[in-house]
């Protein structure tokens, strides 16, 4: 008779536990290749378990996707958390615009599926994809550190989030190194951080005083 009980199997795993193991192995998969090197069969392989275990926790691979896909925007999210708390002499958005060239240009494979695949789009409204998106957005509008007027916030939050994505994606495509405008990646984002502020402030300053003149 065993005096210990047996040890669990190594690749065996609690109820829950298997569903976590998959999304980190799928971010894992994502940093090399984007939401291309995502197969639900590898990751089965992968991790020791039956090819139908997966199946228990995600309808299908577009369920596996999105469920990465928003724990990707948590930790980008988490990272842009950090970046604005950090004491420093750049404003809040510039910290937060650098972090999230940082995080695009790092993990490059997890951000192309973040804003490069149809994953977000196809997200339903309250769903945690949603919730997680919306959760990095706020961060953006946050990190202007300005008043809330009417709609303007959310505009110049938009247009530099465009912008910082664009910088991201040419330069992972080898098409912006700076050399054309003599500037580094992160002299250019810096310039969009300044322009954004500026024209807030421009925008709020006018509004105010349209309302003042009632014109």
């Amino acid at each position: 008779m065993r005096s210990q009980l047996a040890r669990k199997p190594r690749n065996a795993y609690h109820h829950g536990d298997l569903r976590d193991a998959l999304i980190k192995a799928a971010l894992r998969e994502a940093e090399q290749g984007g939401a291309e090197a995502i197969s639900i069969k590898a990751l089965a392989k992968q991790l020791g378990v039956s090819q139908p275990a997966p199946y228990r926790h995600f309808a299908d691979r577009d369920a596996l996707l999105t469920a990465v896909t928003a724990e990707a925007f948590r930790q980008l999210s988490a990272l842009l958390r950090e970046a604005m708390a950090k004491p420093s002499k750049q404003s809040k958005l510039s910290r937060l615009a650098q972090a999230t060239l940082d995080f695009g240009l790092r993990r490059n494979g997890v951000y192309r599926l973040m804003f490069a695949s149809r994953t977000v789009s196809c997200a339903a409204k309250g769903s945690e994809m949603h919730e997680a998106t919306r959760e990095t957005f706020g961060l953006v509008i946050e990190a202007l550190e300005a008043p809330a007027v009417g709609l303007l916030r959310e505009r110049q939050a938009l247009k530099i989030w465009a912008a910082l994505h664009g910088v991201v994606m040419l330069a992972e495509q080898g098409l912006f190194t700076g050399e054309a405008a003599h500037a580094t990646r992160e002299e250019l984002v810096e310039d969009f951080v300044n322009e954004t502020k500026a024209a807030l402030a421009v925008a709020i300053k006018d509004a105010r005083r349209q309302k003042k003149t009632g014109t």
